[in-house]
């Protein structure tokens, strides 16, 4: 299936890693111009070698936190200007703190907004005008499956994720006619090096198979995802074929939200049984 990609100018932030990686990745071999941005330069050059080896059109990487207004806005100004516009921008990154509602302070709800909701607006409104003038864009935000489905041990996700889903409908109505779809992917958990670290953190023998594994039980398809897997969803919505596609929620998560919140409960689950 061709994507209509070749040629399009993509922004990927958070695209050193994970799933923003796995989607300038993807981006790349459909064709596109893509620059990344991230924080870490050294994972950064990194991410910069690996898309690269499969691109077929340009690669531009810049050191970047989008947390600060300025440099955001300066770094989409600068892409625009060196390939010529902006017709995509995929919004990965920002992960807030896990935990129940009442385990956090207002200041921890302030910085979890600051970390990852008001960064999500500035860098779109920043990208908007070179949309709107190229009368084709495409807004991904990759998000999270809170964004969807409320999690009570996610609390500070669901929050964030919540406004984003907002935002991102409410903006899907107002530039629909100018040739911009904004769309939302909301992920499960995806094995990625955040979650492989975090898995470690909370375990002395460090991430393990197992471990994984029982992460995966409560889906339908029996495992946790690849970021490739969403990698490939976030390429459609930011194609040409995607064209009808706006203010849309896209839950990724193996078929887990159909299983329920929780099959613990359920006989052959008790007894240890597939």
């Amino acid at each position: 299936m061709d994507l209509g990609l070749t040629n399009k100018v993509a922004l990927v932030t958070g695209g050193s890693s994970g799933i923003g990686l796995a989607v300038a990745t993807e981006l790349a071999a459909e064709g596109a111009h893509v620059a990344i941005g991230a924080r870490d330069a050294g994972r950064l050059a990194a991410a910069e070698r690996a898309v690269k080896e499969v691109a077929r059109g340009r690669v531009h990487a810049t050191s970047v936190d989008i947390t600060d207004s300025a440099a955001a806005r300066r770094w989409i100004d600068e892409v625009a200007t060196e390939f010529g516009g902006l017709h995509i921008v995929v919004i990965s990154g920002g992960t807030p703190p896990t935990g129940n509602a009442a385990a956090f302070e207002v200041s921890d709800y302030r910085a979890a907004v600051d970390g990852v909701l008001i960064p999500a607006v500035d860098v779109t409104l920043a990208a908007l005008p070179y949309l709107r003038n190229a009368r084709w864009g495409r807004v991904v935000f990759v998000a999270s499956e809170t964004a969807s489905v409320p999690i009570s041990g996610l609390a500070m996700s669901g929050v964030t994720r919540a406004a984003i889903v907002r935002f991102a409908q409410s903006l899907a109505a107002e530039v629909g006619r100018d040739g911009v779809t904004v769309n939302v992917l909301a992920p499960s958990a995806t094995r990625t090096p955040l979650l492989e670290r975090v898995v470690a953190q909370r375990s002395t023998d460090g991430p393990t198979e197992a471990q994984f594994d029982a992460m995966g039980r409560h889906t339908a398809v029996g495992r946790i995802a690849r970021p490739e897997e969403m990698a490939a969803v976030a390429a459609f919505l930011a194609s040409e074929r995607a064209s009808y596609l706006t203010g849309t929620v896209q839950l990724v998560d193996g078929g887990a939200s159909v299983l329920g919140p929780t099959s613990s409960h359920l006989p052959w689950e008790a007894n240890g049984q597939d």
